[in-house]
């Protein structure tokens, strides 16, 4: 057992974690990783219990952290520092000292709060409220001296990538992600060549891309803000879940991410969003003049880079042609 002067302990197993827990079912998530969840009661409260298992979680593999990021941020006091604007509902971890590749987070069931796992598109106010408390995470970390590197951005941006995919394969690895990681990046080649010139070397070897970035504000990114892992409480803040990716990073990375995993799901154009994000850090304080362009451009072109893949499996639409362009304008800021 940690020490109980830890004001962030873990608990070294995942029995101790659910010690007393009751009615207990598996969650049909939207999730892709392999990550499996529980429903269940504890001295008659829900929760919900998230297993970070290396062995069944291609996405803690691509992420390059021993135990599990969660564990990390919970360790560091990261997730107890976030601004009031984002609930997170981790209330205890734990790393289990007999399975060493096993973690596991219990959190407050926020299922009712969460975004519903539909197609349609969420409301403008809530999408500008998504935007203004990123930019609040953002700013509370900015340029900050605390140890929030935790996946390493090179990592991040490695994430979807075909090693990622050929890593999969040699393990024999069934789930759908890392198949249609391996067979989309081939095809962007084919269906946006202009897109690939630029994307596929950084793909493989995203170096470059790193540097530039790396010359720019930095802040603590989350790394994954896609709808199924948002909410809204009763009290209008913003709850995030999967902290999966975290860590040091250009703010527009996050930004960048949104705008491409949720793009059937936006109210508002891409533009639109950037300016409400942009606005959301100025209003805190942040003067954006002279690294905003830089860093957009960069964060845009990261995005391809990470999903070059997915928008190629749709083939040449409007979606691919603004990213294209993107991508595009963006390679002369490379070193």
């Amino acid at each position: 057992m940690p020490d109980p002067s830890d004001p962030h302990p873990v608990l070294d197993s995942v029995a101790a974690l659910l010690d007393g827990a009751t009615d207990r079912a598996v969650l049909d998530a939207p999730g892709k990783s392999g990550a499996v969840l529980e429903r269940m009661r504890i001295d008659g409260r829900p929760y919900v219990v998230k297993y970070l298992d290396h062995d069944a979680d291609w996405s803690l593999r691509a992420a390059g952290v021993p135990g599990s990021p969660t564990v990390a941020l919970w360790r560091r006091g990261i997730l107890a520092a976030l601004p009031i604007e984002i609930v997170q509902p981790i209330v205890a971890v734990a790393h289990d000292r007999d399975r060493p590749t096993l973690s596991a987070v219990l959190m407050h069931d926020v299922g009712e709060w969460l975004v519903p796992a539909v197609d349609d598109p969420v409301t403008v106010e809530q999408n500008a409220r998504f935007l203004d408390h990123m930019a609040a995470l953002h700013t509370a970390f900015w340029e900050t001296g605390r140890d929030i590197d935790v996946v390493a951005p090179r990592d991040r941006y490695l994430e979807l990538s075909p090693r990622m995919a050929a890593a999969e394969a040699a393990r024999g690895s069934t789930h759908l992600v890392p198949g249609l990681v391996a067979a989309g990046w081939p095809r962007l080649a084919t269906v946006a060549p202009r897109a690939a010139a630029v994307v596929v070397p950084l793909v493989e070897e995203p170096a470059p891309l790193l540097a530039a970035l790396a010359e720019t504000p930095q802040t603590f990114v989350h790394g994954n803000w896609k709808l199924d892992n948002l909410g809204t409480d009763d009290g209008g803040r913003t709850i995030l879940l999967d902290w999966e990716t975290p860590g040091r990073g250009a703010a527009t990375a996050d930004l960048a991410w949104y705008l491409s995993i949720n793009c059937r799901r936006l109210p508002v154009s891409k533009e639109r969003a950037i300016e409400d994000y942009r606005d959301a850090l100025e209003r805190r304080g942040v003067t954006t003049e002279p690294w905003w362009d830089r860093q957009l451009a960069l964060g845009l072109l990261g995005a391809l880079v990470q999903f070059g893949w997915e928008k190629a499996l749709g083939g040449y639409d409007d979606e691919l042609a603004w990213w294209e362009e993107r991508a595009v304008e963006a390679a002369g800021l490379l070193p």
